[in-house]
């Protein structure tokens, strides 16, 4: 017998990565906000890699932690070393990968979710959604039902998870944790399109039988960078990470039992992320590669387990330890936690908006990996999207949405809501076309100034970042004004870095342009330079030295802009517009694409179908207002 529990502005179903950032930026926005979980003790679990951030996924992060979003600062406060990656490339693709304490991280996170005003924490799994007028009705397990005017669902791997590990397998959630099975049954009622997908982790090795002797070290950067604009020093990394390789002993332990695999059996039916594959996938589909490097992480300071990065499986365990075991300085190694494959329900995003609401079924919406993306970055980030969202739409303001223009997050939803996912979708620098322009150290500069509009910057962090980018503006004004006169010490250092010498005066900002120098090695013949943070100095120099590209892109970006601005009508019936192929009909009526731009990204919808849409939008200029 159900009974009425209470009501709510706003719940979130699901407090992993995506679920959490919903809940406090809801509940910050004023609304009055519940999160739900399973168990409360796995509240920011990281089932999978002990890390945040990594390739364009520290873009998310620091643009999260520039919105006003949690996940930055919290990985901070939980960091064991930090690395900036592909510093050897572009600034472009430069992106910040911490090691965090994976158990200090979920009670951290959950602490603050307790300690959040307007925000309950409340350990209960969500078996029913029924629709009703002015919200929706959720029911736990335990039979209590709650009214809330929106509904963010943020059930990451746990619905219908299914665990398989050779031959086994059983439902299941992520580290050995009930799943969520009702649910599903519950969301098909309400129309939404599901699907299966499939990922996996590897297991933990007890660090004790590791034998370290002659692995590679892998150091953090010295001073470790953090990843919130608000994190002054992080003190000095930690851990070490190590690096070994597999070995053709290793590639044939798998061939010889690739017939034991789930995967390669047809008893998993869900599709798996294809750019991180588990390790017999990597063996069977790069037969001609002698070997596959495997990083080995801690998990945490006062935790003995240590994380085999690039090494998941759904191999039988017996065989899990006989091909770790063929690995140099795994010899001895012993297993603490399998690894294992999970498979589990998940959304077609295409069935929702650029604010992460459903189409068909308002004050609905999606987060995370329940919209077929992976990793924790992605979710973080629309789980922000989505708990503002959810809080506009309950407080009756307009909606908020990023662009390709100004984010990774926009890149990153526009693509799920336009292109949908045939799989799990991750983050890649190669995801976007302004990547010189969305670098993660401008992130407050593109972003800040959004978050402090919808109130989720403080004001005493406002005036700090626009005194940052005023002393920003005055260092470029006193490098263009600062001349630097010939010397045989500044000679000698230019020819020293095979760059040509000076005989004449040369304005400090032309010298920085030069690819072979920069502001470190500057320094001594700079004397009027001023004490600024790092991060000014980076910005400086990058703009400096890539100016002309960057002016390039921004034009790209508005030549976007006046596609994005030609609305197209949101119930219109594309079948009704002869000259479009019948493929763009049908991917146009499916997305309901609100712009040119939009429709533009719709695989399927080709340059011709463009121009039919242009044509057709000039001849009905004022009949089209977006809503007609």
């Amino acid at each position: 017998m159900t009974y009425f529990a209470g009501e709510y502005d706003v719940a979130v179903i699901g407090a992993g990565h995506a679920g959490i950032e919903a809940a406090l930026a809801s509940a910050r926005l004023g609304c009055r906000t519940a999160i739900f979980t399973i168990n409360m003790d796995a509240v920011g679990n990281c089932p999978c890699n002990p890390s945040i951030g990594g390739t364009a996924k520290g873009h998310l992060v620091r643009e999260l932690d520039a919105l006003g979003g949690e996940m930055g600062k919290t990985a901070d406060e939980c960091f064991l070393q930090s690395r900036m990656l592909n510093r050897g490339k572009g600034p472009a693709v430069h992106s910040l990968r911490a090691q965090i304490d994976r158990r200090r991280y979920s009670e951290v996170m959950k602490h603050k979710l307790e300690l959040q005003e307007n925000l309950e924490l409340r350990q209960a799994e969500i078996t029913d959604i029924i629709k009703q007028d002015g919200g929706y009705l959720i029911t736990t397990q335990m039979l209590a039902q709650y009214f809330c005017r929106a509904v963010i669902i943020a059930t990451g791997t746990f619905l219908g998870g299914k665990i398989y590990v050779g031959e086994v397998s059983y439902e299941s959630g992520p580290d050995g944790m009930f799943p969520a099975t009702k649910l599903a049954i519950s969301l098909k009622k309400l129309g939404l399109p599901l699907r299966r997908f499939k990922t996996g982790t590897p297991a933990r090795i007890l660090r004790r039988s590791i034998d370290f002797t002659d692995l590679e070290v892998q150091k953090g950067d010295v001073p470790p960078q953090p990843f919130s604009y608000e994190t002054e020093s992080l003190g000095d990394n930690k851990v070490d990470c190590h690096i070994s390789w597999t070995n053709d002993r290793t590639k044939q332990v798998i061939l010889e039992n690739i017939h034991r695999s789930p995967l390669y059996a047809g008893r998993i039916e869900g599709v798996g992320p294809r750019y991180c594959p588990s390790f017999e996938d990597k063996v069977m589909r790069f037969a001609d590669k002698p070997r596959h490097q495997l990083f080995i992480e801690p998990c945490g300071e006062n935790t003995e387990e240590m994380y085999m990065q690039g090494m998941s499986s759904s191999l039988p365990e017996e065989i899990q330890l006989k091909f770790y075991r063929t690995i140099k300085g795994l010899e001895k190694c012993v297993i603490m936690r399998p690894a294992y494959a999970i498979e589990y329900d998940c959304v077609d995003p295409t069935a929702m908006s650029a604010t992460l609401e459903f189409k068909t079924l308002e004050g609905l919406y999606g987060a995370g990996q329940f919209n077929g993306s992976s990793g924790y970055e992605e979710a973080a980030a629309q789980g922000f999207v989505a708990g503002v969202n959810a809080a506009l739409k309950v407080l009756g303001r307009e909606p908020f949405v990023l662009t390709r223009a100004n984010s990774y997050i926009g890149t990153l939803i526009d693509d799920l809501v336009t292109k949908g996912a045939n799989e799990p979708y991750r983050m890649m620098t190669s995801r976007s076309e302004y990547r010189l322009v969305l670098r993660q150290d401008n992130a407050d500069e593109r972003l800040t100034p959004i978050g402090h509009e919808l109130g989720l910057i403080s004001e005493e962090r406002y005036h700090k970042f626009l005194k940052k980018q005023e002393l920003k503006k005055q260092e470029i004004k006193r490098l263009k004004a600062t001349t630097i006169s010939p010397s045989d010490d500044l000679n000698k250092m230019l020819v020293s870095r095979e760059t040509s010498e000076i005989t004449t005066g040369v304005r400090l900002i032309d010298l920085i342009k030069r690819p072979q120098l920069n502001y470190e090695c500057l320094s001594p013949f700079d004397p009027t330079r001023p004490e600024l943070e790092a991060n000014i100095f980076e910005q400086v120099e990058i703009e400096i030295k890539y100016e002309g590209y960057i002016q390039k892109q921004l034009k790209q970006v508005e030549q976007m802009k006046k596609l994005e601005k030609k609305l197209l009508p949101t119930n219109f019936d594309y079948k009704t517009l002869s000259g479009l192929r019948l493929e763009a009909q049908e991917k146009l009526n499916n997305i309901k694409p609100l712009n040119i731009g939009q429709a533009s990204r719709i695989s399927g919808v080709s340059p011709a179908d463009v121009s039919v849409l242009l044509i057709w939008l000039a001849a009905n200029r004022g009949q089209t207002d977006g809503n007609a």
